[in-house]
């Protein structure tokens, strides 16, 4: 049906692919101090990808992981920030989504809530469940009972 040579042309093309798509690039970015570099180190791991949404910065590919980390770098190499106002900068203009453990205020309640108020429901569904199948078996075992003495 097909030849040795399509097999091994389409071989060659897959393997290629998958290896051009295997490569990433590294970023590297020079700092003037250590704290800088250790406060960017920090931030990037503190922040969340928007793309990904469960990747930091420093883990994502994603063109806007890239960006982010661009424009952290900036904001405290180039325009001498430090890191609070780095991360108030992201808040304000991304909001409490961009950080990896987001603030409890009233805003995020339902974030930090609402796995309790849906497990405390599954377990209240899992209760009616059990006993409404116990009534029905006791129903079951009752008429099966006056049947037989009949």
């Amino acid at each position: 049906m097909f030849s040795k040579s399509t097999y091994l042309s389409a071989l060659v093309l897959t393997l290629s692919c998958w290896l051009t798509s295997a490569q990433a690039t590294i970023e590297t970015y020079p700092f003037d101090t250590v704290q800088q570099e250790q406060d960017y180190n920090n931030l990037i791991y503190e922040l969340r990808c928007l793309v990904c949404q469960n990747q930091n910065l420093a883990d994502s590919n994603a063109e806007l992981a890239q960006d982010l980390r661009k424009q952290v770098h900036t904001m405290l190499v180039e325009q001498k920030q430090d890191k609070a106002s780095v991360v108030k900068y992201m808040v304000d203009r991304y909001g409490d989504f961009v950080l990896y453990n987001p603030p409890v205020k009233f805003q995020t309640f339902l974030l930090w809530g609402g796995p309790f108020v849906f497990l405390i429901l599954g377990f209240w569904w899992l209760f009616k469940i059990i006993t409404q199948a116990g009534k029905t078996a006791n129903t079951n075992n009752k008429a099966t009972h006056s049947s037989d003495t009949e």
